[in-house]
């Protein structure tokens, strides 16, 4: 409900119906709606992003590995996880939203810096498309692969769901990211 209605607009009385519990039990074993918050991000949203985290510490220095293991990564967040990019939309990216700060602090704390350094030290030596700017590359490929993940309703309507799977998608970043992060912008990433 949460990822549905947003944080906000989710009462303790909806998510108790939708569950088909009392109330009274959903408060026995969570107490308020700020402590349910907390067991989502404790025992959801921290679990489910902590596999990316580490598999992008030991990604390396390659631009290619780091951009493929961050594509695969998220892939693998989202297939296993598929509350979480319209969570991640609504209670992230929106203004106001009850998860940014969580994002900053505690999900991937980092994550973005240590990636754009990667990037730009790539670029020092050459191995990186010089016209990029390493901190937009962080920012493109989250919008590469959350953005379709959250919006797949949407372009699964318009194209129709067929051939547009999550490993269609997912080839489909990947080329389109060599293409554009490889020194010549020519295709293979150097």
């Amino acid at each position: 409900m949460f990822a549905r209605v947003g944080i906000g607009a989710t009462s303790l009385r909806a998510i108790a119906t939708e569950a088909g519990v009392t109330p009274a039990m959903l408060h026995y074993y969570f107490g308020d709606k700020s402590r349910l918050v907390e067991a989502l991000i404790d025992e959801r949203l921290l679990p489910a992003l902590a596999p990316l985290r580490l598999q992008m510490e030991r990604a390396g220095d390659d631009p290619a590995g780091l951009i493929e293991a961050f594509v695969r990564g998220i892939g693998a967040v989202v297939a296993s996880h598929p509350w979480l990019p319209p969570l991640w939309v609504r209670e992230v990216l929106c203004e106001g939203g009850a998860l940014r700060d969580v994002l900053f602090h505690q999900a991937i704390p980092n994550l973005p810096r240590m990636l754009a350094q990667r990037f730009a030290a790539a670029q020092a030596d050459g191995r990186l498309n010089a016209g990029i700017d390493p901190r937009l590359l962080v920012v493109s490929l989250v919008g590469l692969t959350l953005f379709p993940a959250a919006g797949a309703p949407i372009w699964q309507r318009l194209f129709g769901a067929e051939g547009l799977g999550a490993e269609v998608m997912l080839k489909h970043t990947l080329t389109l990211l060599d293409r554009g992060a490889s020194p010549s912008g020519s295709g293979e990433i150097a």
